[in-house]
């Protein structure tokens, strides 16, 4: 007898809004009032505050646990989660909203069958132990941490005996744990946090609530880019009502013994992972560039959870942490396009996501192309736009792609005109542009240099303004060689601690209608956060559109 999984037990009763396109709350959801507002998705302006909401899994950044929580406390999330595969980041703040702030959502996990039949259906009732949804009455099975095989310093931990935040900690890491199938859990070398971005209201509320209780992080503990830059943002004219929250936030965090490294580009840094080193990352480029490009090992773990396992330095033994589950189930056949330049990296990325939205894929085809680290730190961004998987495989130019494919992966083919049809959906916007944005993720010095050269090689200043975030690492070291002060002899304004994908106004320029970037991930994730107009393409079309005002109006020539 079939039977679905109360991941988190609860009762619920809703309309049924299904979805077969998997979802990231950061980006995608408003955390103040739970309106779809990726720009890009299905759903695009539904509203899913009280809804049973059913999708295949979630996608895209870890920060949509934060999202998740903030729409619990302020009575807007969904009445209900249920997922047809495994889900870890929505899940998460489903589990804190619980634990910490008695505003429980059930998550439910179904097979296919059902979850079709749920998707069928108007309205949905849940219990603890049963779904009823139209012709689908299902029984439900809860999952336990029971059967874990703790270590004495986890049994220690859930005793209290490091204190209250560690024992909190060890709990919601347990439950993880029994939803993800984990038999353990393994030590990490180190956590990049993300829960630092002021997504919303719930993040300091959850940050300050576990430095209060005295939370110290135990393995070395790097931080994400934040939402202000941290010593400058009175200057800035960011609003008080923004800055100071986002401060405290950072604040927490460094209080709890978190690196004030601020970048989404933990790779950058020089505490980055050996191969086969396992860690604990959040922020989702970083998570595929570890796993794909180092052969690091992590998964892409939600915010709430990174500071757990900062405060613990256990994580479950689950996912990619395991030989088996690093295997690829998709063949991406793909050629590189005579005469290509660097936008056909984050394209392809994109491209790949949404051709393996739940699943590790190969891009094969590929072996004679010659993509830098930060043509594949671009591929790794985009495709964490669109896919949920925590790794991509490229034949030739990652260091685990040989010997990769499982024994039940299928094969798709990429065709150029796959290509194009990514260019046109990143370049919906007019072609009068006013601010050009660089740097999502974090520049690397490769990418300060080229920058650099690109504008020596011009005898007129540019006329749009180009907007640079960094981490305060690469930064400094741009300002040693000089390559700074040559970019800012030319105008362009380098901003740290802030990425593009949570920078606000007044930095980001109120006045900016349509702006350029060469990232995949922010063309993406620009309309629904920023609520302008995007072009997207080249760093050489960037630097070009900086001195014209417009961007191109047809795709590259390489794309013909």
């Amino acid at each position: 007898m079939r039977v679905g999984l109360a991941i988190i037990p609860g009762a619920a009763e809703g309309p049924v809004i299904a979805c077969e396109e998997g979802l990231s709350f950061w980006g995608g959801v408003d955390p103040a009032t739970g309106h779809v507002i990726d720009a890009h998705h299905p759903l695009h302006g539904r509203t899913l505050a009280g809804a049973v909401l059913a999708l295949p899994t979630s996608r895209g950044s870890c920060t949509g646990s934060g999202v998740l929580l903030e729409l619990a406390l302020n009575a807007h999330a969904p009445a209900a989660l249920v997922f047809r595969e495994g889900e870890d980041v929505l899940t998460l703040g489903a589990l804190v909203a619980g634990l910490l702030f008695g505003r429980a959502i059930p998550v439910l996990r179904l097979c296919p069958e059902d979850f079709d039949l749920l998707a069928g259906a108007e309205r949905a009732g849940i219990t603890e132990t049963r779904i009823e949804a139209g012709p689908l009455s299902r029984e439900l099975e809860s999952v336990g941490a029971q059967h874990l095989d703790l270590s004495e310093g986890d049994r220690a931990f859930l005793a209290g005996e490091s204190g209250e935040a560690p024992r909190l900690a060890m709990e919601i890491l347990c439950a993880m744990a029994a939803q993800q199938g984990a038999a353990r859990l393994t030590d990490v070398t180190q956590v990049h946090i993300d829960g630092c971005i002021y997504a919303s209201p719930a993040n300091l509320t959850f940050a300050e609530r576990m430095a209060d209780m005295g939370a110290r992080v135990r393995v070395p503990t790097t931080m994400n880019a934040i939402s202000v830059d941290r010593a400058n943002w009175e200057r800035q004219g960011t609003p008080p009502d923004f800055g100071r929250p986002a401060s405290r936030l950072a604040d927490a965090y460094v209080r709890m013994g978190a690196r004030p490294s601020f970048t989404c580009a933990p790779y950058l840094l020089d505490s980055v992972p050996a191969a086969g080193e396992a860690v604990g990352w959040a922020e989702s480029n970083a998570v595929i560039y570890a796993n794909s490009v180092l052969a690091a090992r992590t998964v892409k773990h939600p915010d709430f959870l990174d500071l757990c396992i900062a405060l613990t330095g256990r994580v479950p033994l689950s996912g990619v942490y395991l030989d088996e589950n690093r295997k690829a189930r998709r063949r991406i056949h793909v050629g590189a396009p005579e005469g290509h330049n660097d936008a056909f990296w984050p394209m392809l990325g994109y491209l790949a996501g949404l051709l393996a939205p739940d699943r590790i894929p190969l891009l094969a085809g590929l072996e004679g192309a010659s993509p830098s680290d930060d043509d594949l730190k671009a591929l790794c961004a985009a495709f964490g736009t669109t896919s949920g998987a925590p790794m991509l495989h490229v034949a030739g130019h990652t260091p685990e792609a040989e010997g990769c494919m499982a024994g039940d992966a299928d094969e798709v083919v990429v065709m150029r005109a796959d290509l194009a049809r990514v260019w046109r959906e990143l370049n919906s916007g007019p072609e009068n542009v006013d601010l050009v944005a660089i740097g999502s993720p974090h520049v690397s010095l490769s990418e300060f240099r080229a920058l650099a050269a690109l504008l020596d090689g011009v005898a007129q200043h540019p006329s749009v303004p180009i907007i640079v975030t960094a981490g305060r690492a690469i930064r400094d070291q741009a300002r040693a060689e000089g390559t700074l002060a040559r970019l800012e002899s030319w105008g362009v304004q380098v901003v740290t601690d802030i990425c593009w994908c949570s920078i606000s106004e007044p930095v980001f320029p109120p006045s900016a209608r349509v702006l350029m970037t060469n990232s995949g991930k922010y063309a993406h994730y620009a309309p629904g956060l920023s609520g302008r107009a995007v072009r997207f393409g080249s760093l050489e079309d960037c630097v070009s559109v900086a001195l014209t005002g417009q961007a191109p109006s047809s795709p590259p020539a390489w794309l013909a």
